[in-house]
């Protein structure tokens, strides 16, 4: 859809990128947590640390990395990049 979207939108000088993150410490995770535990017989934060505890980087993604991202691709550094899908996840894919 990303790279659609791009395609159609360069006509008229719009960039379309895609930011897909990783475990973020927000609220979000919180009741992602909370379901993964009732459906894994987990206690309550076992499940957060269970998908983040493998992260290469060593920490769950925060709100701060995803806005310096995403203030990334909304500036004139980005100009240049369209059809992009990036992970910004800490290297969660590797675990």
């Amino acid at each position: 859809m990303t790279q659609a979207a791009a395609q159609e939108l360069a006509q008229f000088g719009i960039t379309v990128n895609a930011y897909c993150p990783g475990i973020v410490g927000t609220k979000m995770w919180d009741q992602i947590d909370e379901e993964m535990a009732n459906y894994m017989n987990l206690e309550k934060g076992e499940a957060f640390k269970k998908f983040s505890g493998d992260i290469t980087l060593g920490r769950p993604e925060t709100p701060e990395d995803v806005a310096k991202f995403v203030s990334y691709l909304a500036s004139e550094d980005s100009d240049y990049m369209t059809g992009q899908s990036v992970m910004i996840d800490g290297g969660v894919i590797f675990s």
